[in-house]
């Protein structure tokens, strides 16, 4: 039977099984699968971002995988762009577009549309890092509480990223980011009929695969990737990424390996849950799919789009 939508999009925490629901899906129907997920974009973390492997992008098109550097400052309104042409180029192979993923605003960009916020100019990006370095993320969020005290208010003085970004955003712009926050742009799926899903596995079973996943990880060469990765800019998007300073730790010896375990699957198990919050609260018309067991995932989902 042929589906009567244009396009599936398929939420979930982190270590949900949705990767593997997309990809079963994309073969019973035509699918092409597009990532919704903030760290698997970054070419050089495979493992610990859990991107699907070669095997598993050769059975059908995986897009918008490992496509990005992890010196880049990968944006949500660059993945916007990316996931128009993403959709152009499943479009041209005669696929169905199956868009997968954890990341709350990649799918409001999708579904809802975001602000469409002018680039930052690389002399006004340079000068606002060297500025980040002499004054602290405190005393950079000082100058940004005097200069846009609304957009300074709702950020964490201790958060460098967020930070430095309303602090470019104002320096471009003159402007406060929550001005352009506040202007949405089209959703990337406007005027698409769309089947939407969130995962939703019952708490101690997610909690029991996020460890059993990330032990996985380690076995298979996440300490190598994490290496690799040392000295990488505190303030850049990538360096967020789930169990790469517990790893850090773990080399430089100040961690054990029992340690450096529990610091990454504590901080991932709360990272599940601020996502499960917001599917909860932004998402909250999408329809649960809540097996008892993850291999009924594919059965669910084939049953209530098809």
């Amino acid at each position: 039977m042929a589906p009567s939508f244009d396009a599936v999009l398929i939420a979930g925490p982190t270590a949900s099984g949705k990767s593997a629901a997309a990809l079963a899906l994309a073969e019973a129907l035509h699918g092409a699968v597009i990532n919704a997920d903030s760290v698997q974009v970054y070419r050089e973390v495979r493992i610990l971002s859990a991107r699907p492997s070669d095997a598993e992008t050769a059975r059908v098109p995986h897009l918008l995988y490992g496509h990005v550097g992890v010196a880049e400052r990968y944006s949500v309104g660059r993945y916007q762009s990316d996931a128009i042409k993403a959709l152009a180029d499943a479009r041209v192979m005669k696929r169905l577009p199956i868009f997968v993923g954890g990341t709350g605003l990649y799918f409001a960009a999708l579904t809802e549309g975001l602000a469409d916020i002018p680039p930052v100019p690389a002399g006004i990006r340079q000068e606002a890092r060297e500025k980040l370095d002499a004054l602290g993320v405190a005393g950079l969020h000082a100058e940004l509480a005097r200069r846009d005290p609304k957009t300074a208010a709702q950020l964490r003085p201790s958060d460098p990223q967020r930070v430095l970004r309303a602090y470019e955003v104002f320096e471009t712009t003159g402007r406060p980011l929550l001005h352009w926050q506040n202007e949405t742009a089209a959703p990337v799926l406007a005027g698409l009929k769309l089947a939407k899903f969130v995962l939703e596995l019952p708490r101690p079973v997610l909690r029991e695969q996020i460890e059993t996943r990330f032990r996985t990880m380690l076995a298979v060469g996440a300490r190598t990737e994490a290496a690799a990765l040392k000295g990488l800019d505190p303030t850049l998007p990538a360096a967020k990424l789930l169990g790469l300073r517990a790893l850090w730790a773990l080399e430089d010896g100040t961690m054990s390996e029992v340690e450096a375990v529990t610091a990454a699957v504590t901080a991932t198990r709360q990272f599940a849950k601020r996502q499960e919050t917001w599917f909860r609260h932004r998402m909250a018309d999408w329809p649960r799919i809540a097996p008892p067991d993850i291999s009924n995932i594919i059965t669910n989902l084939r049953q209530n789009i098809l």
